[in-house]
């Protein structure tokens, strides 16, 4: 892999890259995607079949930077996440930067659409967050793995507010925030202002179809970017924007 932006090298070593994906601005809220050069979020479905060996690379170590990994009830869902979300090499490198060995995860949505026995909650060797905007009694918070906590933000008919999801994050400590999607999630995320950087990849790849575009929202909005870091290998661009203010 080699780095086109801010400066040419021929090789980058995973040292390189975590101090260009890190952030000393607190919170820190990233958005983490790929796309095929035509715009489609998706192939065959699923966002994974975009990847490459370098896209797993920098999506491997946005994890490793991370105190909390946000996504959505639905890709959670798409994408069969489960197990630990990150690695025993990860988890050593973690420790020995003051990092909790895994980073918590959070998972938001409209309604609990998560249940108690799902592999993602059962598995996850870290605490798991879930917001969600409609109201749950106790008798559903207590049949949930005691590693759960289930935290209602937002109104039912508008969806969970990123603002209160961000806010609740940052109260227990969880400012450094990495984001995995889906869409709708992103959309909701920047039209509330609640972004900082979007690391997007683009595969080679025409996919044509019907697929999702990476942002999806109600409505219309021009949020201005720059381009912080730009890395290529075999065709594939890694792009790192962070948002203008």
């Amino acid at each position: 892999m080699r780095a086109l932006l801010p400066e040419a090298r021929e090789a980058v070593s995973d040292e390189y890259l975590l101090e260009r994906y890190d952030s000393k601005q607190r919170p820190f809220i990233r958005f983490n995607f790929v796309s095929s050069v035509d715009g489609s979020a998706q192939l065959n479905g699923l966002s994974g079949a975009l990847g490459t060996e370098a896209d797993h690379r920098v999506f491997t170590l946005l994890r490793r930077l991370a105190q909390v990994v946000l996504v959505g009830s639905g890709t959670v869902h798409a994408e069969g996440y489960e197990g630990p979300l990150v690695s025993d090499a990860d988890r050593a490198w973690r420790t020995s930067h003051g990092l909790a060995a895994d980073p918590v995860l959070a998972i938001v949505s409209r309604s609990l659409s998560l249940g108690p026995d799902m592999a993602v909650l059962n598995q996850s060797p870290a605490p798991v967050l879930l917001f969600c905007a409609e109201p749950v009694n106790e008798q559903v918070r207590a049949s949930y793995p005691q590693n759960v906590q289930i935290i209602q933000v937002g109104q039912a008919s508008g969806g969970a507010d990123p603002a209160q999801v961000v806010q609740e994050l940052t109260a227990r400590g969880l400012d450094f925030i990495h984001a995995e999607g889906g869409p709708r999630l992103f959309g909701q995320f920047a039209a509330a202002g609640q972004l900082d950087s979007l690391c997007l990849s683009y595969s080679p790849v025409l996919a044509s179809g019907q697929g999702s575009r990476i942002c999806v929202a109600q409505h219309e909005q021009q949020l201005k970017l720059r381009l912080h870091t730009l890395l290529e290998k075999e065709s594939m661009l890694l792009c790192d924007y962070r948002v203008q203010r």
